[in-house]
């Protein structure tokens, strides 16, 4: 096999798409919400491998503030089992710890695979294995029917929401993930990117509000042709946890898109994030892989 590695364009998004589902089945990325990534993303940058017409593997860098100082860099890299073994992940590798060396990073964080081989890439790379994470799925035709939220405050769809509300919300909760990953871009770029990411549908999207102000909240992507969501983020804003509303807001978006037709939900949590798992354990999830993150001194 002969590869090229080469920076990632709009045109190669069906290719990474199909390294996506290759890797991480469970996640709904479809090749439009990567496209529009590509061409309007300014926080992170894509590298892939290519072999002729197709792509052999992807990896990521998301870019740290301009002023931080040895920063913590999270990457990605994703090579579908079918091209491993052949040097791909290697020079993936290589390119983006080059990359990041450029950009003044003190350490690296990446997401490693279960599974013996993909540890065993890492370690040899010098990534030391670090936090737990779980990969759970639920029978949608079992879901639950929806919580009421507590007395004064109310439940809605995103499709009734101003984008400002949610991003108020979510740069609440961002630091808060033990795992570190999830981060997220500046408004503008977030309303180009996340908000209107075409795999987002706003209509299985949920959020617990208190007059205009979002407490809660889960964003839903969705895959109709595999009939599957995921949950993408859900969060509690710190000063209105422990009122049960992440209960509240998952509920609804599991029951909606149940009645919308669709039949697995899938997710991804911290390993210790026990109150998390308690609400997902309660809706019915069941554990089905998992994955560890790992760092590397730079």
């Amino acid at each position: 096999m002969v590869f090229e590695i080469r920076t990632a364009r709009p045109e190669d998004a069906v290719g990474i798409a199909r390294v996506w589902a290759a890797t991480m089945p469970q996640l709904v990325k479809t090749a439009r919400a990567i496209e529009l990534q590509l061409q309007h993303g300014r926080s992170q940058e894509a590298l892939i491998a290519v072999d002729g017409p197709d792509v052999v593997g992807y990896a990521s860098i998301y870019l740290p503030p301009a002023d931080a100082e040895a920063p913590r860099v999270r990457v990605t890299l994703q090579v579908p089992p079918e091209y491993r073994k052949r040097g791909i992940g290697s020079a993936l590798t290589t390119a983006i710890t080059e990359r990041v060396a450029e950009l003044g990073a003190g350490r690296l964080l990446v997401v490693v695979s279960a599974d013996d081989d993909s540890q065993a890439f890492a370690t040899k790379r010098g990534f030391m294995i670090g936090r737990q994470m779980s990969h759970s799925a639920a029978d949608l035709t079992a879901a639950r029917e929806p919580v009421a939220p507590p007395e004064g405050l109310r439940v809605a769809t995103y499709d009734e929401l101003d984008p400002r509300q949610l991003y108020d919300a979510e740069v609440q909760v961002r630091d808060d993930d033990p795992s570190g990953l999830s981060g997220g871009p500046a408004y503008e770029e977030w309303v180009r990117t996340s908000w209107s990411n075409p795999d987002n549908r706003y209509d299985l999207s949920a959020a617990v509000l208190d007059g205009d102000r979002v407490l809660s909240f889960v964003t839903t992507t969705a895959d109709p042709d595999r009939k599957m969501i995921w949950s993408n983020l859900t969060g509690t804003i710190p000063s209105a946890r422990g009122r049960g509303l992440a209960k509240v807001v998952k509920s609804v978006a599991l029951a909606r898109s149940r009645d919308a037709g669709f039949t697995v939900a899938s997710t991804g949590n911290d390993a210790a994030n026990e109150p998390m798992l308690a609400v997902n354990r309660w809706l019915g999830y069941q554990e089905t892989g998992g994955a560890w993150t790992a760092e590397k001194e730079l």
